[in-house]
């Protein structure tokens, strides 16, 4: 019997920055999906990647008992375990990959390593019951999240190429650095994209950076939005606490937009129609709307569920479901990667 035809049970784990997650997966088919976030880094207004790794340490193996409670089976059911490697910070890394070397080890299965950058794309082949159409291959996935922007060409769940990417600071970093400046507590990219739900996005206008080819540069972007405060705030105190739902949206426009510009060239360079959003970011409402309107252009979009965008073990279990079908299985000696391009 083919690995196919087999039920096979891939508990995945995922821990690469500050969310404690742990997944099970029968195949391609999620049967548990368990997140928990942690709550102390919102008094320092960022993470703390020691506390990071602190947290992992005490919430993974009651995310993991969880995760296989809910999925309805127990521990020796499971094929494989799946972890990330990497990228990530390296504490955080180092649980997830001790945990999984243990867990197998003690079972006697095998663990598979899991890029959380690939992870992010392959998410769009996860299946739940949800009857969502999958992409079509070859597609165009654009990843945004905290800490990468990239455009990605998808040629199969083996081969990926980055095609574009930032060249300094990503999308989400300049939502959360612009959330802090005006006084929003962290993580403050969903709070910027609630603002902006109550402002005027022409209200204000920022540069467009003028970037060659396909990168990205949202540093320029993030230190206009930094000056203007500065300058209005000495004119007019209390002058961003007054516009804040126009500031918000005036940013969160102008990101979309040079999100999309970039994107809309990657699209007529490859001449490919099927294009997918991935990466924490792709919860943004106003990038999803954007995203989803491009089909007026003859493409089709493709947008995962809000479960499968921020960082979670299910887009882990899906990776380790497809290198489990080529018997790629890590070794013990596997140490985790804080860089690691998704580049295969």
């Amino acid at each position: 019997m083919s690995n196919e035809e087999k039920e096979i049970y891939i508990l995945a784990i995922e821990s690469s920055c500050d969310d404690t997650s742990a997944a099970v997966l029968r195949n391609d088919f999620v049967l548990s999906n368990i997140v928990i976030s942690q709550e102390i880094h919102r008094q320092y207004g960022g993470v703390v990647p020691e506390l990071a790794s602190r947290e992992h340490q005490k919430n993974i193996v009651p995310v993991v008992e969880v995760a296989l409670r809910k999925a309805g089976i127990c521990k020796n059911d499971l094929s494989a375990i799946a972890f990330t490697r990497g990228p990530g910070l390296m504490g955080s890394l180092h649980v997830g990959v001790s945990f999984a070397k243990s867990m197998a080890y003690s079972l006697g299965i095998p663990m598979i390593e899991a890029n959380h950058m690939q992870a992010h794309v392959l998410a769009h082949f996860i299946r739940d019951h949800d009857k969502r159409e999958l992409p079509e291959l070859p597609f165009l996935c654009l990843t945004v999240s905290g800490g990468h922007t990239q455009i990605v060409l998808v040629e199969s769940p083996y081969s990926m190429k980055v095609i574009g990417e930032t060249i300094d600071d990503a999308a989400g970093e300049a939502f959360d650095k612009a959330a802090k400046v005006l006084g929003l507590p962290y993580p403050g990219g969903p709070l910027i994209d609630k603002h902006a739900k109550e402002g005027n996005p022409d209200a204000f206008l920022f540069p467009i950076p003028k970037i060659p080819g396909l990168n990205y540069s949202f540093s320029g972007l993030k230190t206009s939005f930094l000056y203007l405060l500065r300058d209005r705030e000495l004119e007019s105190p209390g002058f961003a606490q007054a516009n804040i739902n126009d500031l918000c949206a005036s940013l969160q426009k102008t990101i979309v937009k040079v999100l999309l510009q970039k994107f809309l060239m990657a699209v007529n360079e490859t001449g490919v129609k099927h294009i997918a959003l991935a990466g924490g970011v792709s919860a943004n409402s106003a990038l999803r709307k954007a995203f989803t309107e491009l089909e007026k252009q003859g493409l089709k979009a493709h947008i995962p569920p809000f479960s499968y965008c921020t960082d979670n073990a299910a887009m882990i279990g899906i990776s380790a479901w497809f290198k489990y079908l080529n018997s790629d299985f890590s070794e013990l000696s596997v140490a985790p990667l804080a860089r690691w391009s998704p580049e295969t």
